[in-house]
């Protein structure tokens, strides 16, 4: 159950949040924004493939 909710949300994530490995983005020149949002997709992409 909690398998398919992550794997729900890291859908969601995927249509509505940016991806900064496409922008090339420098992850030492990346604001606290940024860094949480990559973060939180870390955090839910692990979970789903658990």
């Amino acid at each position: 159950m909690k398998k398919k909710l992550y794997k729900l949300i890291s859908k969601f994530n995927k249509a509505l949040l940016p991806s900064y490995s496409k922008q090339r983005l420098d992850l030492s020149k990346a604001s606290k924004l940024q860094m949480a949002v990559i973060g939180w997709r870390y955090f839910i992409t692990t979970k789903a493939l658990d």
